[in-house]
């Protein structure tokens, strides 16, 4: 008993960086001669302070991520029972992040409202809660902002930026064009991603089939050589079915003007 927990003080001290003490604690507990009861004390402080940390931790990812935080989208959120097709298990399997430690991208392709950002924001508050970095924007928001760094001379910080979060989700593909400087940026973030070391997906959703995404891009060249790399080792959900939105709507008939006026009573 005492062997395992001491185990555990080193595997807390370890996570909270002050491993280099753990032999130090260990020596001072058995110096004072501490019961198995104390012992186990000691290891409850140390495993709540890394609870404490690692909430920290994902809380502060969460921040960052842009991910939406008062009504999060959760796969525990996600009707999976409507779900239908040969490979449906492959969806419901998303919440392990198989992908992401499988360095797949993931596309949600299909039309509104069938749960495309659901879903890839599901994904990224996953990533989130397992301490893995996410980013995400919409690929109008992604465009604008290569414009401004190659305007302002800050492509190079712009596309670091881009390349450091584990999980990168770029939501609607296909809502903007994006000029021949900013097209050279987008492949080259997806360039850099490809050959990063670690977990590491994008996640794209978009109403257009990805043959059709050429349309929004200024460079085919380079265009053929980012589209191999962003599909080279990928999952794409092609959906189908009714749109989510509107379910909840509630439609209350009314009428108004002048009604018929009261009749007369004559004496």
């Amino acid at each position: 008993m005492t062997e395992s927990v001491f185990e555990r003080i080193s595997q807390c001290a370890d996570e909270l960086k002050i491993g280099v003490y753990a032999g130090r604690i260990n020596d001072f507990i058995n110096s004072e001669d501490m019961s198995p009861e104390q012992i186990d004390a000691i290891a409850k402080v140390f495993e709540h302070l890394c609870e404490q940390k690692n909430e920290t931790i994902i809380s502060t990812l969460l921040r960052m991520s842009r991910l939406p935080l008062k009504e999060p989208k959760t796969f525990e959120g996600f009707d999976f029972s409507i779900v239908r097709g040969k490979q449906v298990d492959t969806l419901k399997n998303l919440p392990s992040l198989s992908a992401i430690h499988a360095r797949k991208n993931i596309a949600f392709i299909g039309p509104q409202g069938v749960g495309k950002t659901h879903l890839a924001m599901a994904y990224g508050r996953e990533c989130c809660n397992n301490r893995l970095k996410t980013y995400f924007l919409k690929a109008t928001e992604r465009n604008q902002k290569f414009v401004d760094a190659a305007r302002y001379g800050h492509e190079g910080s712009t596309i670091n930026g881009l390349v450091k979060p584990s999980c990168l989700i770029i939501d609607e593909i296909g809502r903007c064009v994006f000029n021949r400087e900013s097209t050279r940026m987008f492949f080259d973030m997806v360039d850099r991603r490809y050959n990063k070391e670690g977990p590491s997906t994008i996640i794209f959703t978009s109403n257009r089939s990805p043959d059709k995404w050429g349309e929004y891009f200024s460079e085919d060249s380079s265009l053929l050589c980012a589209l191999d790399r962003i599909f080279d080792d990928a999952v794409v959900f092609m959906m189908k079915g009714d749109s989510y939105r509107g379910k909840k709507l509630e439609t209350i008939a009314i009428e108004t003007g002048r009604g018929t006026s009261a009749p007369t009573v004559t004496k």
